[in-house]
């Protein structure tokens, strides 16, 4: 079993908007009991609230539910054993994963992008407004991710 956990800053967007579009993904391979996916905050800001109006908007009009008891957890140390791909958002999300799990001997902290074969940071649609692109980013990211995944023999 492949165990992912999707960080961003509050953990009602962009994170929890990765995690439910790879669980779709992975269901729609008929993969699912392969995955075990989660998303957690770098921050205590929105800890337990539920997923933000507009990422619950994008993922419905995609077609992807299952989000409705979704809180926002905090990052823990303990995360570091319990996953084996810890996957930020952005480079603020990587400092603060890395700080917060006490560095990355294992090789476990990756941004989402790279998958995509890109540096950039998916932006935070909490600022920018604009949940569809980061709904794009998300998916090139995810697909990115399951290449790699398959690549890698995982």
């Amino acid at each position: 079993m492949v165990r992912v956990l999707f960080v961003c800053y509050g953990n009602i967007c962009r994170s929890t908007m990765a995690e439910f579009v790879l669980k779709d993904m992975v269901a729609k391979r008929g993969l699912s009991e392969q995955f075990h996916i989660e998303s957690a905050a770098t921050s205590t800001e929105e800890l337990g609230n539920p997923v933000y109006p507009g990422t619950q908007r994008v993922l419905r009009a995609h077609g992807i539910g299952g989000f409705e008891g979704k809180r926002a957890r905090q990052l823990r140390r303990a995360d570091c054993n319990d996953f084996d791909l810890i996957i930020g958002m952005d480079e603020a999300n990587m400092r603060n994963m890395g700080r917060v799990l006490g560095g990355d001997a294992q090789g476990k902290l990756h941004k989402l992008l790279e998958f995509a074969g890109s540096a950039r940071d998916v932006a935070d649609p909490w600022y920018t407004g604009d949940f569809d692109t980061t709904y794009e980013d998300v998916c090139d990211g995810c697909e990115g991710l399951l290449n790699f995944l398959g690549a890698s023999g995982r």
